[in-house]
Formats: C-alpha cells, structure tokens, sequence
C-alpha cells in the first residue's frame, strides 16, 4: 500500500462543473444574485468558464463550447450528465426569494426537515435543480 494514500487526503477539491446553455445568465444568477465569490476566470478562446466559491466546493459554470473541448480532452466525447446541487445559506427563506426573484422557480418552499434543517427546492440559471438548506428554526 503507497505511504502516501494514507497520510494525504485523497480528494482536495470537490468541483461541480456545469455546462449553461446561456453561460451569463447562469454566472449572473449564481455569482451575482446567490453571491458565490468568483475565484477565477479560465474563459479563452474555446470557451468560457468561471470558478465560484461555493464553501467548501466550487460551482464551475462553463458554456456549450468550452464543455465540448474539456470532454473531449478528457472522455474523447460530449458527457455531461444532469445532477441536482444542494447549498447550505444561513436562511433559506431568504435566498429562496432572492433566487426566485433572480428568474428561479420555486419547486417547494422552505420547510422544516426530520434532521434539522430547513430546505427549499427550486429550478434554476443552467437547469440546475436547487435545494438551499439551512439549519432550520
């Protein structure tokens, strides 16, 4: 067994990249409206990609083209597959109505969890199925 398997953590980052058929409505909804602080810009002449802090992951918001090229640099063919993404706010009633006033629309409103939370189901900017959790009253 490798020493260093053991000691070091296996995984350092948890990336979500996301494909957005309309990349700057999805950057405005997630970075500007959510407020998920913009990390880095990677955007070049394949495409465009941004990097936006999401705690302790990042939310990789990517258009058609530039998802094209890094599948194809990766798999050798268009992959992308559809997920469902879960961010903890401190009050989910609060950016419930924010994200539903940024274009989102609410699938269920906040409520109360049997594990303590309080989550919200919306569909959102990149076809993205939201639920925004926190923890609770």
């Amino acid at each position: 067994m490798d020493d260093d398997l053991t000691t070091a953590p296996a995984v350092g980052e948890l990336r979500l990249a996301v494909t957005a058929e309309d990349w700057a409505a999805a950057v405005a909804f997630y970075r500007d409206r959510l407020g998920l602080p913009q990390l880095a810009d990677f955007s070049g002449a394949q495409g465009r990609v941004v990097l936006l802090d999401a705690g302790h992951a990042t939310l990789e918001l990517i258009d058609p083209d530039q998802a094209a090229y890094i599948d194809e640099v990766e798999v050798g063919r268009r992959v992308a597959p559809a997920i469902r993404v879960a961010l903890r706010v401190p009050d989910a009633r609060v950016a419930t109505r924010r994200l539903a006033d940024a274009g989102a629309t609410v699938v269920a409103e906040p409520a109360p969890t049997p594990w303590g939370s309080r989550n919200a189901r919306l569909d959102a900017a990149a076809g993205l199925h939201l639920t925004v959790f926190d923890g609770g009253d």
